[in-house]
């Protein structure tokens, strides 16, 4: 497979008015795709939020979109 080449899909759904946002973003920044857009807006969007790359060997239940009254993501061992 080429560099090029993508080997994983990603299938979402939007509302009417997202699609409007990414397609006139779009046509706005002359990108070549709707995916390439997308790709473009993600990549801008975590590199915004400072997004770093997980370790390889790093389990999904170190990450989590709610974190704890501490102020840390809970561990998917805890249980309570």
């Amino acid at each position: 497979m080429s560099d090029l080449e993508r080997g994983e899909r990603l299938q979402i759904m939007l509302s009417a008015e997202e699609l409007r946002a990414v397609e006139n973003w779009r046509f706005d920044k002359r990108m070549p795709s709707r995916a390439a857009a997308v790709r473009e807006l993600l990549r801008r969007g975590l590199s915004a939020e400072g997004f770093n790359v997980a370790a390889d060997g790093a389990r999904s239940g170190s990450f989590s979109v709610i974190e704890n009254d501490a102020g840390t993501v809970p561990n998917a061992s805890d249980k309570g």
